[in-house]
C-alpha cells in the first residue's frame, strides 16, 4: 500500500470517528517520516557491486538488494543462458542500465 493510501485509510479512520484528532496527527506524522517498506524503494537502490563482481557486478548487486547470494543470481543467468538463451541478453542490459556502486571515501 501506498503512502497516499495509508494516509487516505487514516483519514477515513479520523472522519468516522476512530481516530482522535491527536491520534491522526501522530500516524499521520509517523507515516511520513517512515514510509512502509516494499513497493519500489528497493529496486531504485539496485547497484552493480564494486567489490562482489566477476564480470558487471550485476549479481553482487543483485544479491545486496535481494538478501539472495549473489552465486545463486550468477548460476540463475547461466541457467537462463544454456536453457532460453536470453540471459546474456538481459545480464547486458543490466550492465549498460545500472549505475555503479559509489566509492565510500573518495
Amino acid at each position: 500500500m501506498s503512502v497516499a493510501e495509508e494516509i487516505k485509510r487514516l483519514h477515513e479512520l479520523h472522519q468516522a470517528g476512530a481516530l482522535s484528532d491527536e491520534e491522526f496527527a501522530a500516524a499521520k506524522a509517523r507515516l511520513l517520516n517512515n514510509p512502509p517498506a516494499g513497493g519500489t524503494s528497493d529496486i531504485t537502490t539496485l547497484r552493480r557491486s564494486r567489490s562482489d563482481r566477476w564480470l558487471g557486478g550485476v549479481c553482487g548487486g543483485l544479491g545486496r538488494i535481494s538478501g539472495v547470494e549473489s552465486w545463486i543470481w550468477r548460476v540463475l543467468f547461466v541457467l537462463f543462458v544454456v536453457t532460453f538463451g536470453f540471459g546474456i541478453a538481459i545480464y547486458i542490459l543490466l550492465w549498460i542500465f545500472v549505475p555503479e556502486d559509489e566509492l565510500i571515501g573518495n
